[in-house]
């Protein structure tokens, strides 16, 4: 049984940052992948950032110089740190494991296992 629990949103002035958690039970994020995604108000659910054993970690280029994914295998924890927040980047923000083997993991069909989401909301 694969458990996902998000934590660490919160309402922020704009240029503020907030660092997200994701702590997994019956699913090992060090050896197995895993991806941030969230989803604005009124748009699909996007990827983010995401790894896999391997391969490494993976930004999207348009939140690269401002979202950094990290891992502490000992917690089975990943986060993701967020720094100049903007008012664009409210949204609900999830993290998700278990990607079928061949997918793309920017996909959010690809894979199997969410958390409840964070709500992060960014004030201008």
């Amino acid at each position: 049984q694969v458990q996902l629990v998000e934590s660490g949103g919160e309402s922020v002035q704009a240029g503020g940052s907030l660092r997200l958690s994701c702590t997994a039970s019956g699913y090992s994020l060090s050896n197995n992948g895993v991806a941030w995604f969230r989803q604005q108000p009124g748009k699909t659910r996007e990827g983010i950032a995401s790894r896999q054993p391997g391969i490494g970690i993976y930004h999207i280029d348009s939140l690269k110089d401002r979202f950094t994914f990290s891992l502490d295998a000992a917690k089975n924890t990943v986060y993701l740190q967020m720094n100049t927040l903007k008012p664009e980047d409210t949204a609900m923000y999830y993290c998700a494991a278990g990607r079928a083997t061949g997918t793309n993991w920017q996909s959010a069909g690809a894979w199997s296992h969410w958390g409840q989401g964070t709500q992060v909301t960014v004030s201008s």
